[in-house]
């Protein structure tokens, strides 16, 4: 009797649960990483410790490439925090018009794609930029983009991670305390004196752990070093590794997983950075008393607006006009009017290229399953890990953290050592079909539905679950009955969040395609650098136009059913409040 009781408890449904969570996040998310650790660790050709690592430590590519990299991710997270700290300042601590509107430009560059920014941003700045041409300012034909060199990746970057830092300087902002500042009025300071001397110290940890998740985030970041940096001939250890796998395929595996430990620590520097500001951070913002209040512009309003506005129009929405005038430009060197305008390059695009379209159906499915699956799984993994605090559902939220943590490029080659050889007892390798690219945007993706329906359990009141639990319901039963409708909105919208980001990958990708199974990601890469920039700018418009579309039903979605779970929500989510004192002193 007592066997059967026990036998009954191991088959439980929670157990079978857990059982099946832990196969998830172990075949999938920790075994392609501890794959890739232990490939590096091969010794060399005379057996010696470390060889291989060592041997590809030394080359000269590698060493240009890990001093471009370093040099490129510290000065593009320096234009980050100059952008995004500007910005969370005017949002946050003045009255100036149409905050709200600024707020969702200001997190634009994290919506779009980094390929297509960079991309827009060529098509800007480039010779044949419509924008420039029509105002009378474009280089000459023929003259080498300025983008095309470490200055304009430093650039492109930096406006593209600049959401991360205003992310977490409004959300600082939010919770200081009004008290503070009414302090210093009352000791005689005036409104600047107050940001530069109490406000900014305050926000200093906060500043800081959104510069190393911006550094961290440039450190990984694939597509504009891809775009601008191989034909400026700037090699960073993210595009190294694609040139080496792009050229001598699978047998160069061992190397670039030396290269890929170079990534991993760089990126781990950052990540325990950002995790010792981050917790200064919330310490700062233990807040008591009323949430500060704006500072009035006074007389400055009209002209600080504008200023704000003019900036964040050129370096949100400029580069995108830029990019749908080229797409209507039928061919390179054609200038656009109202005789030259045309929709061929959207015709081929949408309608005649047979490999677009089957990026199109790849992307939408890939991104689809990408999105419910782990929406699926997130559900009762968090609710082991955050309401039944069960070690193993801890233990198994931790591991998710991982591979959004590194760069892609690092997940990505942990996949293909992984799931390169045939598959135990089935006798095929998924490498080169659809399927690999399935695993790797499952174990990409998880951490981006599991953070908001964890957040989602956290805030539930515990008493329904603990009278549940009272009344003898199971686990299984209480999170059916209970837990999941209350959390499923959170999960609806870190599942929208995961397609939309899903949709427009390129970074695992690029490793991971092949013929047949190419992605939208993909397609607009290859029609750059094949130098067919009116059609890959078509293509980029028509999914930018999808992430708009996406983050639109997103944001209906969020600001009704999830606003915790919608990044733009979060930053726009405190209450105006109006200044008690008028005038910038």
């Amino acid at each position: 009797m007592a066997a059967a009781a026990r036998y009954q408890r191991i088959l439980s449904g929670e157990n079978l649960v857990l059982a099946g969570l832990s196969l998830y996040v172990l075949v999938i998310v920790v075994l392609p990483l501890a794959r890739l650790l232990l490939e590096g660790l091969a010794p060399g050709e005379e057996g010696q410790l470390l060889g291989l690592a060592r041997d590809t430590w030394g080359g000269r590519s590698v060493g240009r490439a890990l001093t471009n990299t370093i040099v490129i991710s510290t000065l593009s997270t320096a234009v980050s925090v100059a952008v995004g700290v500007a910005l969370a300042l005017c949002v946050r601590l003045t009255d100036m018009w149409g905050r709200k509107a600024i707020v969702f430009l200001a997190m634009l560059p994290m919506l779009i794609p980094p390929q297509i920014s960079a991309l827009a941003w060529i098509e800007l700045l480039g010779p044949s930029s419509v924008i420039l041409q029509f105002a009378g300012l474009a280089p000459p034909p023929g003259t080498t983009n300025p983008l095309y060199s470490m200055g304009g990746i430093v650039w492109v970057m930096g406006l593209e991670h600049a959401p991360l830092v205003f992310l977490a300087v409004t959300a600082a902002a939010s919770g200081l305390s009004n008290d503070l500042v009414e302090a210093a009025r009352i000791g005689g300071a005036g409104a600047w004196r107050i940001v530069r001397s109490v406000i900014l110290p305050l926000l200093a940890p906060s500043v800081v752990a959104g510069a190393a998740l911006a550094y961290v985030s440039a450190i990984g970041n694939f597509g504009v070093p891809a775009l601008l940096g191989i034909p400026g001939r700037v090699t960073v250890l993210t595009t190294l590794i694609y040139q080496r796998l792009n050229g001598f395929g699978p047998s160069v595996l061992g190397e670039v997983a030396a290269i890929a430990y170079l990534l991993i620590g760089l990126a781990v520097l950052g990540i325990l950075v950002r995790i010792v500001f981050e917790t200064r951070s919330r310490t700062a913002q233990a807040r008591v008393g009323p949430p500060i209040r704006s500072f009035s512009l006074g007389r400055y309003r009209v002209a600080a607006s504008a200023l704000v506005w003019f900036a964040t129009l050129f370096l949100s929405i400029l580069p995108l006009v830029a990019l749908a005038s080229r797409a209507l430009v039928p061919a390179l060197g054609v200038k656009l009017s109202l005789e030259t305008i045309s929709l061929e390059n959207f015709a081929f695009v949408l309608f005649e290229s047979a490999a677009i379209r089957r990026a199109f159906a790849n992307s939408f499915a890939l991104a689809s399953a990408a999105a419910i699956l782990p929406a699926l799984a997130a559900i009762p993994l968090a609710y082991f890990s955050t309401v039944c605090r069960a070690p193993l559902a801890r233990l198994l939220d931790a591991a998710a953290d991982a591979p959004y943590a590194v760069p892609g490029t690092v997940l990505a080659i942990g996949i293909i050592l992984v799931f390169l050889p045939p598959l135990p007892f089935l006798g095929f390798s998924l490498y080169g079909t659809i399927w690999i690219l399935l695993i790797a945007y499952l174990a990409r993706f998880l951490l981006l539905a599991l953070r908001p329906v964890g957040a989602a359990f956290s805030t539930l009141e515990t008493g329904l679950d603990e009278a549940a639990a009272i009344a003898g319901a199971r686990p299984m039963r209480r999170l059916a009955a209970i837990g999941t409708p209350l959390v499923a909105p959170a999960a609806v919208a870190g599942a929208m969040l995961i397609f939309m980001t899903a949709f427009n990958e390129l970074t695992l990708s690029a490793l991971l395609w092949s013929t047949g199974n190419e992605t939208l990601g993909v397609m607009v890469f290859f029609l750059q650098y094949e130098g067919n920039s009116p059609a890959a700018a078509a293509l980029a418009t028509v999914v930018v136009a999808v992430t708009l579309a996406l983050a639109l039903l997103c944001d209906i979605f969020g600001r009704r059913y999830a606003p915790a779970a919608v990044p733009w929500h979060i930053a726009a989510s405190v209450p105006d409040l109006s200044p008690r004192r008028s005038g910038v002193e």
